[in-house]
C-alpha cells in the first residue's frame, strides 16, 4: 500500500467514530450492527456485550465486513471505507485496558464520561485486522474506489 492511500485511510479512520459491522448468524444470514470504534493505525477495536449476538457470531466465524462513512448533502463528496477483516477477541488485559482508555478520547467534546467505563471482564473487546480495504471517494469520479490488499 502506498503512503498516500495509507494516509487517506488513516485520516478517514480518525475523522469518524462509528462503523457498521456485519457478522454471520448461525443460519448464514448476515447481521449488520452499528458500533463505536477506536483505532491504532489500521487496527480497529470495538466493544460489545459478553453474550451479544456479535460476540457469538464471531466466536463461530471471525470474518467481518464493515463500513465507515458519514452523511453528506453533496453526492459527489461521498467518502467512505469498507473492509473485509478478521475479528479476534482481545485476551490480553493490558491491551484491553489500553483500548478502554482510548475510547473516551474519541469523544473529547463530551467531557468526563458520566458513567464508569466497564472493566475488561464485563465486556468483549474485538481487535479487527483488515484483509482488504476499499476506499470510496466520489470526488475522484462517481463510484471511484481504490482497493487495497493488506
Amino acid at each position: 500500500m502506498d503512503d498516500e492511500i495509507r494516509q487517506k485511510i488513516l485520516a478517514l479512520l480518525d475523522q469518524h467514530r462509528i462503523m457498521t459491522v456485519a457478522t454471520l448468524r448461525p443460519d448464514g444470514w448476515p447481521q449488520a450492527t452499528t458500533v463505536g470504534y477506536v483505532n491504532e493505525g489500521l487496527t480497529l477495536y470495538f466493544l460489545c456485550g459478553l453474550d451479544s449476538q456479535k460476540a457469538q457470531n464471531l466466536a463461530r466465524d471471525d470474518r467481518l465486513s464493515l463500513t465507515i462513512d458519514h452523511d453528506t448533502a453533496d453526492l459527489m463528496a461521498i467518502t467512505s471505507l469498507s473492509m473485509a477483516a478478521r475479528a479476534q477477541a482481545v485476551q490480553d488485559r493490558a491491551e484491553a485496558e489500553k483500548v478502554l482508555r482510548m475510547l473516551p478520547l474519541k469523544y473529547p467534546e463530551a467531557g468526563p464520561l458520566p458513567l464508569k467505563m466497564p472493566s475488561p471482564d464485563e465486556i468483549r473487546i474485538f481487535r479487527v485486522t483488515p484483509s482488504v480495504i476499499s476506499v470510496l471517494d466520489y470526488s475522484r469520479g462517481f463510484g471511484h474506489t481504490d482497493l487495497v490488499i493488506c
